[in-house]
């Protein structure tokens, strides 16, 4: 099974625009999500959700008001100020502030602190026009994006092997955290969608490493490159330097916001200058995983 990872540097590349694109090329590939954080290709494919899980990680406190005597005792014993006392004299806690540390439930002289297992949100196996995804959404203030991401990717591989499919496109993350580590982790190749701005080039040469790093097989493509050809061929020759392939240049192309809102990839709404660079973007990238 093939494994392929789009991200970017930073936010608002185009990398789900390009991905989805990609998605209307292969057809059969299960699609993952894994930008969990601010996940937003379903605008694109118009998913139909089959089946919600519930994502539960970490632990949360919550104080049984009918069981708290009020000696305060949790409330300075919290480092994230999370604990504070009620119009009523005994204590809350507040959801959004808590970490799961547990030390409040560990002083509490009466136990009248739970520590349940924390909801932090849900993943989703739904149906598109180009097949299955896999997505999830991350709730408010929750933690452990990382281990959302390797849920969303852990069963896109399961549902790829029940459907005999051989190729996983994910959808990645901005930057270079835990998320982006978690979705790069393993796969087969990168695909890096960078821009011609100077926060591009800085973001692009970080990703780069990380993904040497892992000893990850790697390659650019530059998106909107004809705003700043100067940037543009300064992307190239930096590529050109160490030797990873520039699969292709982008240009700004109307289209693909046109197709946004009409719910669709810049393939599937005609061969603008867009479309046809993607579709030469594809073939490069079939090439890197040897199909």
């Amino acid at each position: 099974m093939k494994e392929i990872l789009v991200v970017s540097g930073k936010g608002g590349t185009g990398k789900t625009s390009i991905t989805a694109a990609l998605a209307s090329l292969f057809q059969t590939a299960v699609l993952a999500d894994c930008d969990v954080d601010a996940a937003d290709m379903h605008l694109i494919l118009n998913p139909e959700v089959q089946s919600t899980h519930d994502f539960m990680s970490g632990h949360e406190a919550i104080i049984r008001q009918e069981d708290c005597i009020a000696c305060g005792q949790c409330s300075p014993r919290c480092r994230f100020e999370a604990i504070d006392a009620t119009e009523d004299g005994t204590y809350r806690v507040d959801p959004y502030a808590c970490e799961g540390c547990g030390v409040c439930v560990w002083t509490c002289p009466v136990n009248a602190i739970d520590f349940p297992e924390s909801h932090c949100g849900q993943w989703f196996e739904s149906k598109t026009r180009f097949g299955t995804m896999i997505h999830a959404k991350l709730s408010v203030a929750a933690e452990n994006s990382g281990k959302l991401v390797a849920q969303v990717r852990q069963e896109a591989k399961r549902v790829a092997e029940e459907e005999g499919n051989d190729t996983v496109l994910i959808d990645g993350p901005p930057g270079i955290g835990c998320p982006v580590i978690a979705s790069m982790t393993g796969v087969s190749t990168v695909l890096l969608v960078t821009e011609p701005t100077l926060s591009g080039i800085h973001d692009m040469e970080r990703v780069i490493d990380l993904a040497k790093h892992f000893d990850i097989d790697v390659s650019v493509c530059i998106n909107k490159y004809d705003i700043n050809q100067d940037l543009t061929d300064c992307i190239a020759r930096n590529l050109e330097t160490r030797s990873i392939p520039l699969l292709a240049k982008i240009p700004y192309d109307k289209a693909i916001t046109a197709a946004q809102i009409d719910r669709k990839s810049v393939v599937e709404y005609g061969d603008s200058p867009a479309a046809v660079e993607v579709k030469k973007l594809y073939k490069g990238l079939k090439a890197r995983i040897g199909r």
